[in-house]
């Protein structure tokens, strides 16, 4: 089983990104629990403005995309931005659009049975709300979200220090990573035993 972890936040690397930070806590789960993981740094890569799977000349979105298509999980993790999910997090979104017309041989979205989690970070709060919009949008175009499949981290009301500078209930968002790692796991093996039904199945 192989997960992909897409990391959106601002930061090119080599600089340190906080949401990886927190993010590592999932992979390690998942690790420990056998599941092949990859992180890709979204802002690394040049992905075109636009809604469709597939830019044209210069877009890196599609190499993304055929990672995201092998994989049966996909954690998705973002920093929080004036309340909301970073620019980099709703292009990814906007570039997933394109996925609506796919199909598999059973007429099923491409992305049926596989299942999505959620890491979120910042110096603000608003990680509820940016799990509900990023779960909402992928649901759309066919994941399944597992029970409690999140974890965050802000700095509590005010500004203050970065999750890598802070030990303010680190313990918390560490501990509710494992629980959603197992969670994410189970339910995509579920998905496998058991997989979401084509268009045929559900024919009357």
């Amino acid at each position: 089983m192989k997960a992909l972890v897409l990391n959106c936040t601002l930061k090119r690397s080599p600089e340190v990104s906080n949401t990886e930070a927190l993010a590592n806590e999932v992979v390690a789960e998942m690790q420990r629990l056998g599941v092949s993981t990859k992180i890709i740094r979204v802002a690394d890569h040049n992905i075109a403005v636009g809604t469709k799977s597939d830019m044209g000349e210069g877009d890196g979105w599609p190499v993304i995309l055929k990672e995201l298509l092998d994989s049966e999980i996909l954690i998705f993790a973002t920093p929080t931005w004036v309340g909301t999910m970073s620019s980099m997090a709703l292009k990814v979104l906007e570039r997933m659009n394109g996925l609506y017309p796919a199909k598999d041989e059973q007429g099923r979205p491409v992305t049926f049975n596989k299942v999505a989690g959620f890491v979120v970070t910042g110096e603000e709060d608003g990680a509820r709300h940016v799990v509900t919009e990023i779960a909402g949008a992928l649901m759309d175009v066919g994941f399944t979200i597992a029970p409690q499949s999140y974890t965050y981290w802000n700095n509590g009301p005010g500004p203050g220090g970065k999750y890598l500078e802070s030990d303010y209930r680190k313990d918390w968002s560490i501990e509710v990573a494992k629980a959603a790692a197992n969670n994410i796991v189970a339910v995509a093996k579920a998905l496998q035993v058991t997989p979401m039904p084509g268009m045929a199945d559900n024919a009357l």
